[in-house]
Formats: C-alpha cells, structure tokens, sequence
C-alpha cells in the first residue's frame, strides 16, 4: 500500500491529442483483463488491501497523482490537474471496490479464488472503469477541468463514501485531499435489467435512505398450558409487526414512497413453553429526509406502546443507514446532454420511479453538487430474458459495457457544466 503523502509523476499527454475513443479502444483490453482480475480476487469492505494496491499501481503508471490509505485504510485517491492553469473547476468521479459474502456461481473463468467471498454487485466493473478514466484522461491534451478519482471501500454497508468525505476526499490538498477542492461529483452502477449501453438517471431522488432496526420484546415466560401466568412475547411482537404495516398505509402520503420489511424473527425453543422474548429485524427505506423522520418517530411509537400494551417491553437498536441519494436538478441534466454525445438520444432513459434499494454515494451529495447514474448490462431484452440480478451467486459485470461506462465519465471529466 502506497502512504499517505501523495506521488506526482508528470503526465505524458499524446502529442497530437487523439479523439477520446481511439484511446478508450486502446486501453480497453487492459482495463477488462483488471476487471477480471479484481472479479478473481474479491476483498470484503474495509478488506481492500489488493484491489487498492492494484488501483495505486495503475495510477503510479499512469503518471496520475495519487494518495492512498484514506476511510480506515483503504480508500484512493488520485487527481489530475487541469491544463488549464487558471480553472478552478474539479470534476470527481467515484466507485466503490469492495465486494460482497457470497458464494459465486458464475462459472466463469476468472471466478473468484476467495471461498464465500464474490463480486456480486459489480464493484469490480465500477473500479475497472474509473481506472480506464483515469488512464485514457492522462493521455488527452486538453482538460479544461480537474479530475479528482474517488476508489472508496465499503458500499456494502461500511459507509466507506461518508468516511472518504470525512478524510477531506472532496475538499482538495489544503483539506486532506488533492489538487483544488472538487466542484461537482458522479458515480455509476451497472444495471442487469437495462439494455446494454444505456444510461439513466433522474433528478431529485433515485435510491432510498436506509434504516435497519433491531427490536427485542421482553415478557415473562409461562409453561404454553398456563399462558394467563406469563406475558408472551410471541404474540405482542405478532402485533406490532402487523401494526407496523400502518407506517406506509395510514401514515404516509399515498404519493410518497416507504418501505418497511421485517425480515427475520425469532423466539423460543420448544412447543410447550411461552418463551421469555422474541426478537425481530428488519430495514426501512424512504426517499425524503422528513418522511424519514416522521417514519421512525411513528415506528418508536407502535413498538413501545405496542409491546406495553400486552404486558411486555420492548428494546429497540435502531440504526441510521444511508441517506437518500438524491441527484442535483442541474446534474442530473448534465449527464443526459453528455449522455447525448456518448450513447446517442435512443439510449437515454428517465428512471420513472426511485428504487428503494440504498447507496453511499449520498453522502457526497451533501457537500458537492451530484448525480448518480445507471448503465445498462443486458445483452438481450430485459423483459423477456431473465439476466442475474445485484447480489445474486450468479450475477457476472458485463465487459462489453466497460468502454461506455469509460467515455461516460471521460465526457463527464472533460466539460463544462
């Protein structure tokens, strides 16, 4: 792992500059045997070690300055300057890098060598593509703006993007940073259920805040033939998950958007006892800061006074997850007039609804104007041929996708906004 000072080695811009994608088409075969590479290697969030010391390498030889050790240990950064020396415009683009617990079953041929461990979210394409930009834009001549190259760890739940703004990511070299202090910021994830090559995003928000909690209800245990004698705990948690339903039902706006999933539950031992307390976890997800609020006052509420009311008690350890990732107006539109130039107008789409899954891209969102854009992995039609999904053994990043993805964020480093 490189240290912390940061390593300049002067660029070698191609001299006469040549068009954007004849370096992509030059640089691609590299960038998809790193693809494949981190893919056969996958490390757990804050476990990076590899894939961040493959990142610095790549920036070391591509002559871009960089500094790593960031967001408890694993977290690049590396920067290229304007050539314009009077520009105080600084483009950052990001991609996470860490992957996720879970047993491939791609079949591939560079299936992960890591047990239980794989990508199965496309980290792997999302860093591969960065390191492409980061490469083909060492090579172009004229950069009107700077280009900061966020690699954070821990999207799978670490909040590696709230720990790289905390280590001054975004606020340049006087900040923790690099170079002058970023302006603006973009991220992409590869998405199986869009046709290959399209982009998509919306303005306002496009993935929800994430919220878990994990609730034990205490009673008094009783032998199953006597229940008069104790409190159960099975049957007032029985109550309160069904109460909690009433969240989205009775008291949201029917236009908003909320989710609330108790995903596993557990108690007692055996049939003939009334055990002592049961536990539930679960997650909920919103869109908006003050639909958020509203919903985990409402959830204190049902939970305790609900437990209360049969006698029991509840314990509640709630976690504040991700905010909502919420895309600048302005940027939003930005990446649709770029997208313009690099996928062409029919393969433009207007996400129609946010998906209530999470992202820690948010967080750079509340210091830079931002926006978070999808890129479509589906070789064939997405609604009647069924691809693995994000998170699933089988789910495989498109390669064929990685030279879009590229010119995406070179456009995106490369104008004026």
């Amino acid at each position: 792992m490189a240290s912390q000072t940061p390593t300049v080695t002067e660029p070698k811009p191609l001299s006469p500059a040549p068009a954007l994608r004849e370096v992509i088409s030059a640089e691609l075969p590299d960038i998809i045997a790193l693809r494949r590479d981190l893919h056969a290697h996958p490390e757990l969030m804050f476990e990076e070690r590899r894939t961040a010391e493959t990142v610095v390498d790549h920036l070391r030889a591509a002559g871009v300055e960089h500094k790593a050790g960031l967001a408890k240990g694993t977290g690049v950064l590396g920067h290229l300057p304007s050539t314009d020396s009077a520009s105080e415009t600084v483009v950052a683009l990001r991609a996470d890098m860490d992957a996720l617990p879970i047993e491939e079953a791609t079949g591939c041929d560079y299936t992960s060598t890591t047990p239980g461990v794989m990508h199965a979210c496309g980290h792997d394409g999302h860093t591969a593509i960065l390191v492409g930009a980061a490469r083909v834009l060492s090579k172009i001549a004229d950069r009107p703006n700077g280009v900061t190259f966020v690699f954070q760890p821990a999207e799978e739940g670490g909040a590696g993007g709230e720990k790289m703004c905390a280590d001054g990511a975004l606020n340049g070299a006087t900040g923790g940073g690099l170079g002058k202090p970023v302006s603006r910021i973009f991220g992409l994830h590869g998405w199986p259920n869009m046709p290959l090559g399209t982009i998509a995003t919306r303005p306002g928000p496009l993935l929800a805040a994430t919220d878990d909690f994990v609730v034990t209800v205490r009673g008094e245990q009783a032998h199953a033939a006597y229940p008069h004698l104790g409190h159960d705990p099975i049957v007032a948690s029985a109550h309160i998950v069904t109460q909690l339903q009433t969240i989205a039902s009775r008291h949201t706006d029917p236009n908003d958007a909320l989710v609330c999933t108790v995903g596993a539950i557990h108690s007692g031992t055996v049939n003939n006892v009334i055990p002592r307390t049961c536990q539930f976890i679960g997650t909920i997800r919103t869109l908006k800061p003050e639909t958020r609020a509203a919903a985990k006052e409402q959830f204190f509420r049902i939970v305790e006074h609900g437990a209360q009311a049969m006698g029991c008690v509840a314990e509640i350890a709630w976690e504040d997850g991700y905010p909502a990732t919420i895309n600048d107006d302005a940027m939003a539109e930005h990446v649709f007039d770029i997208a313009k130039d690099a996928v062409g107008e029919g393969k433009i789409e207007v996400v129609e609804h946010a998906t209530m899954g999470g992202e820690d891209f948010s967080y750079y969102g509340h210091h830079v104007p931002a926006c978070f854009y999808l890129l479509g992995l589906h070789t064939g039609d997405p609604a009647t041929e069924p691809t693995p999904q994000l998170h699933q053994p089988e789910f495989d990043f498109n390669d064929d996708a990685i030279a879009t993805g590229i010119e995406m964020m070179c456009r995106l480093a490369l104008a004026k906004a």
